[in-house]
């Protein structure tokens, strides 16, 4: 939610059908994905500076058992005035399709991603409480 007004976030594989002309598009991996040239997408934004650290990700390898420790470490990732700056940009649309490359649909960075702009006032709080700066 932001000032009020419900956004609608909707992680999708970036090897399945195309989002809609009318949504906000954001390719949410730090590295490009095999097989797609840069021309046959459509993308607004390639936030790379956005994905997990490569230490992360590779760390994570979307293991279920360690979604909950992954969420947290990410958010830590996030929480970094340059980082909000650019969240806080891709939330003044109202419509956001978060593309990521991963054939796992559940433990994935988008969806992840995808909690902290739905519940961006707590993540903004969680780093003011939790990260030293």
């Amino acid at each position: 939610m932001r000032g009020g007004t419900e956004i609608l976030v909707q992680p999708r594989r970036v090897y399945d059908t195309p989002s809609p002309e009318s949504s906000y598009t954001v390719l949410i991996d730090r590295l490009w994905p095999r097989g797609i040239k840069k021309e046959s997408i459509r993308i607004d934004i390639w936030a790379k500076d956005l994905a997990p650290s490569d230490h992360l990700r590779k760390w994570f390898s979307h293991d279920p058992e360690k979604w909950d420790n992954f969420r947290e470490l990410y958010r830590k990732e996030l929480c970094d005035p340059k980082k909000i700056e650019m969240i806080e940009s891709i939330m003044k649309h109202e419509d956001i399709t978060l593309l990521y490359a991963s054939k796992e649909t559940v433990y994935n960075n988008a969806e992840a991603f995808k909690e902290i702009l739905e519940h961006f006032d707590e993540f903004r709080n969680y780093c003011s409480e939790n990260v030293t700066r």
